[in-house]
């Protein structure tokens, strides 16, 4: 057996052991194997179509859940964030939706990746792939010079994604490291489109950080395989433009929650609170000289990384680990409209609605919300996620007492105490609040 196939059958058995299904059921495949390209391309209720459009995302990545794309505005820089209607495609109850929402994510492991939808609709019909048109919800937000969110708003679409690009090069183009992909320079217009989208993030960015949010560096590992055999483990950093998508997605899922508030619904936010270990991040602190406070406090301790990368990059990445584990796993509790809830400690932002993985996350295929049997309105969420699958979120008593199914997840990890909750979702009220122009 080669290394590749052992990799595989250890995936399987690990994804059984923790209560996932690894390959489709038969209903599911017959199910995708009848989804009409017609249906993907139906009208939605606007035209953008000829907006620059592109994708950012990793080299190999064949399942693209989101564009964007910017636009100059009177008061500052308009984003447009398009988002795979996965819901035009896999309707509630339907054989794919039951297997989504069993799994809950996409499961990326080092021989293969299993895909929370079948690739016929992953990688192809609802994928927002070049030249190819596709209907999206759109999360469109203005962001001022000094990186304030103003003017946002949800609504349906048709896009097209004028190109296909990977973060490596995307990102070494923008700090001036290499010349620009040439997907980029293709089209016309485009590389000043994306110059205008790095501005907005970067003030997106600093905006953030001035109110706590933290700066951390982490390195992930990449399986390099030769033919059937593993070969190496490849670093892979974050670069400028990961982080243009990143902030982007935080001021995405930010809208998204405050679209929901203001239509009366409640939601479900992923927030790590305020952390236990704090003694012994000032503990970690006071071996560089750093006094932090004795009570957790973001400011305080991004002061503390910001210093520590400038005294000793080669060494950050570790820090950040270190600080990352510290800091605690990620809870899910309920937000009802107008009450106050936690802020996520060390993000900075008030609200993070996840709404930008449609084809990795169950319940992000459910337009905006989705409405369990106990008539309380649910919509989706989810945040940044941590690569092993194996990790759980922990589900608040409230949530528990609330949610009767879980929704869709991102590609990492799957919050298994919610997929093990049974209910179940309503795209329709969805159409409801979504504005038809």
């Amino acid at each position: 057996m080669t290394a590749r196939a052992r990799l595989q059958q250890l995936a399987r058995d690990a994804m059984g052991e923790r209560g996932f299904e690894p390959e489709f059921p038969p209903a599911a495949q017959a199910q995708a194997s009848s989804a009409s390209s017609r249906e993907a391309a139906a009208s939605g209720t606007r035209d953008l179509r000829t907006l620059l459009w592109c994708s950012i995302d990793n080299d190999d990545s064949r399942d693209l859940d989101q564009l964007s794309v910017a636009e100059p505005r009177d008061a500052g820089t308009g984003i447009l964030i398009a988002i795979a209607d996965v819901d035009a495609l896999v309707p509630r109850g339907s054989p794919i939706d039951a297997h989504a929402a069993i799994n809950t994510t996409s499961v990326y492991t080092a021989a293969r990746v299993f895909p929370m939808l079948p690739e016929r609709l992953s990688t192809d019909l609802t994928s927002l792939n070049p030249d190819a048109d596709r209907r999206a919800v759109i999360i469109d937000f203005t962001v001022s010079t000094n990186g304030a969110v103003h003017d946002s708003a949800l609504y349906l679409a048709l896009v097209r994604n004028h190109a296909k690009l990977a973060y490596p090069s995307v990102g070494a183009w923008l700090t001036g490291d290499a010349e620009a992909p040439s997907a980029l320079t293709a089209v016309p217009g485009l590389a000043e489109n994306l110059r205008l989208q790095d501005t907005a993030a970067q003030a997106l960015k600093s905006s953030r950080h001035e109110r706590g949010a933290l700066t951390l560096d982490t390195v992930e590992g990449k399986p390099i395989f030769a033919g059937e055999e593993l070969q190496d483990l490849a670093a892979v950093h974050r670069s400028r433009a990961s982080e243009l998508i990143e902030d982007f997605m935080i001021a995405a899922n930010t809208a998204t929650a405050e679209f929901l508030e203001q239509h009366g619904f409640a939601s479900l936010r992923r927030i790590v609170r305020m952390p236990e270990r704090w003694p012994r991040i000032v503990t970690l602190a006071a071996r560089t000289g750093t006094t932090l406070p004795p009570a957790p406090d973001a400011r305080a301790l991004e002061r503390w990384l910001c210093a520590q990368q400038q005294r000793d990059p080669q060494r950050f990445v570790d820090l950040s680990l270190a600080i990352v584990k510290l800091l605690g796993r990620g809870e899910y509790v309920v937000e009802q409209p107008h009450e106050p809830t936690p802020d996520h400690f060390g993000l900075a932002g008030p609200h993070q609605a996840g709404a930008c993985d449609s084809l990795r996350h169950h319940h992000q295929h459910r337009r905006v919300p989705a409405v369990p049997d106990t008539g309380d309105r649910l919509p989706d969420r989810c945040a940044p996620k941590p690569r092993s699958a194996t990790r759980r979120y922990r589900l608040s008593a409230p949530a528990r007492q609330t949610v009767l199914r879980a929704p869709f997840s991102r590609k990492r990890k799957a919050p298994r105490q919610v997929s093990k909750s049974r209910g179940a979702f309503a795209s329709s009220e969805c159409l409801a609040v979504l504005p038809s122009s």
